[in-house]
């Protein structure tokens, strides 16, 4: 009938069950047929007859088998199921590898310090109370929502209430959260333009309709705001815009209101990273301008590490009990350990150090990449934006970058992006490529410039 593997760790009862279930789901087994005995089934397959006995009992439990005192089981009605005729996905073709990743937004990992943040999850876990370990609510503890109140004020200036602050599992879970509480369908959300991409299908999966405005070396630019009355929110990178790296002046940010008032709509304010700002002081957030009409964004992956999965928003009021009650109905809440751990590195200070040396660290490595190109391209590129973040845009004045370009690239070893792809409208920021720098040693920056030298005619 069927041969038994006693070598794969597959219990043999779990074995014989799962192939006389197949048999009947694939009509091998017909509905009334008549199945073997537990005793002669045992015999056929050498092993005991309980072993059978269970597999039986439960194939019967499940309404496989229809079992009668005094006669044989058969097997039940309407079990045949017909193959699928989906066909198996094709495996992905091997892509070259890279030698040097210039990918943007990812932190370096390899400086964290891994012992210490062990540290702190062994303490957290042995501090937790009991009732930690079961439902926390939807909000966040309260020990780290007044850690990051704490840590705004000390770095921004920044006077929140911890009661106003949402932790979330980071900054897309924020944003993936705000469109579902604003984003009814048919409602417009406007982009910069350029954008972050990836952030943008978030709103455009919620069915919203997406209106770009574009962005120059001072961020998004008020002049283009469309006149509609269906606005439900304007998302913007204020401190660091992404991917051109300006900072949004303050009569822009002022006009900004002006206009979310006007249109009683959101701000979205994602601050993605402005922690690491080479030349002076971080730039004050929107929020602290107009509290009542932005939602404030923040994550620590870029601070702390991704994996980690923790950002946070800061909500007005208007918008707190409707964002509790979808996240109470979608995952409820963040893990309370890593919550603790991360209160205590904030609590501690040594978030603050640490923060501090990946800035410096970060700067570094931005006079590296600068003096690469400097040596490789001499006066024939600029960087884009603020001295800021973890990437930064270079334009090449009169060459243009297309996909068969980042293709060509990828084949002597380097991952690069042509800003276009972040582009809404296309054809206005050919000649500008991304260039992420926070993840990479000075010697594969060096390597990595060397590379693209001989893809860019010089």
């Amino acid at each position: 009938m069927f041969e038994l593997n006693k070598k794969n760790g597959l219990q043999l009862w779990r074995q014989i069950y799962q192939s006389l279930k197949d048999r009947m789901q694939s009509g091998q087994l017909k509905a009334g047929e008549q199945v073997p005995s537990t005793r002669e089934l045992a015999k056929m397959l050498n092993v005991s007859r309980n072993t059978v006995c269970q597999a039986f009992d439960l194939l019967i439990t499940e309404g496989y088998l229809i079992s009668r005192r005094g006669a044989a089981a058969r097997v039940a009605d309407g079990l045949f199921v017909e193959a699928s005729s989906l066909q198996p996905k094709k495996i992905k073709e091997d892509t070259p590898s890279v030698c040097v990743d210039f990918r943007t937004g990812r932190p370096e990992l390899r400086q964290f310090p891994k012992f210490l943040w062990q540290s702190l999850m062994h303490k957290a876990s042995c501090e937790l109370s009991a009732d930690m370990y079961g439902y926390s609510g939807p909000q966040g503890l309260p020990c780290l929502r007044i850690e990051i109140a704490a840590w705004l004020f000390r770095n921004r200036g920044l006077k929140v209430d911890p009661n106003d602050i949402y932790i979330t599992a980071g900054a897309t879970h924020a944003l993936h959260l705000s469109a579902e509480l604003l984003c009814s369908e048919g409602r417009q959300i406007l982009m910069e333009d350029p954008c972050n991409i990836g952030i943008m299908e978030i709103f455009t999966k919620r069915n919203c309709s997406i209106v770009s405005v574009p962005v120059d070396s001072e961020g998004i630019q008020p002049g283009y705001f469309p006149k509609l009355n269906n606005i439900a929110a304007t998302y913007v990178t204020p401190s660091h815009q992404f991917p051109l790296g300006g900072i949004l002046n303050a009569s822009r940010r002022a006009a900004l209101i002006r206009f979310a008032n006007e249109s009683c709509s959101y701000i979205l304010e994602d601050d993605y990273d402005s922690e690491f700002r080479f030349s002076g002081d971080p730039v004050a957030p929107i929020y602290s301008m107009c509290p009542q009409r932005v939602v404030y964004i923040g994550t620590f992956s870029k601070t702390v590490f991704p994996a980690l999965r923790i950002g946070y928003a800061i909500l007005p009021y208007e918008l707190q009990n409707s964002w509790c009650d979808l996240r109470a109905h979608t995952d409820v809440q963040n893990p309370p350990f890593e919550q603790a751990a991360l209160a205590e590195f904030l609590r501690s200070r040594k978030f603050d150090r640490h923060v501090s040396r990946m800035r410096r660290i970060y700067s570094n490595r931005r006079i590296v990449l600068m003096d690469s190109l400097k040596e490789s391209f001499g006066n024939m590129w600029a960087a884009c934006g603020d001295a800021a973040g973890l990437h930064t845009a270079i334009d090449f004045p009169g060459i243009s970058f297309n996909r068969e370009f980042r293709d060509k690239c990828l084949e002597i070893g380097i991952y690069i992006t042509p800003l276009e792809e972040h582009c809404i409208e296309k054809g206005l920021h050919q000649s500008t490529l991304l260039m992420g720098y926070g993840h990479l040693e000075p010697d594969e920056i060096k390597k990595g410039v060397q590379l693209l030298s001989s893809v860019i005619p010089g």
